[in-house]
């Protein structure tokens, strides 16, 4: 049974979403703290993961 990786691209599209807005919440007086280049870089990867799931099937 073969899964379809865009179905499994959709998660990971809102969690990048969450992440890029609690990101942007976290950051109060600069980017420059902890938390928010953390937030930052968890929705960099989900969109990364998100992206190549979705062209994954296109091979």
């Amino acid at each position: 049974m073969m899964r379809n990786p865009q179905l499994f691209s959709l998660p990971y599209f809102v969690l990048g979403s969450m992440f890029t807005y609690l990101a942007i919440e976290s950051a109060h007086e600069t980017v420059w703290n902890v938390s928010t280049i953390a937030l930052a870089a968890l929705a960099a990867f989900d969109f990364g993961t998100a992206l190549r799931l979705l062209f994954a099937s296109k091979r």
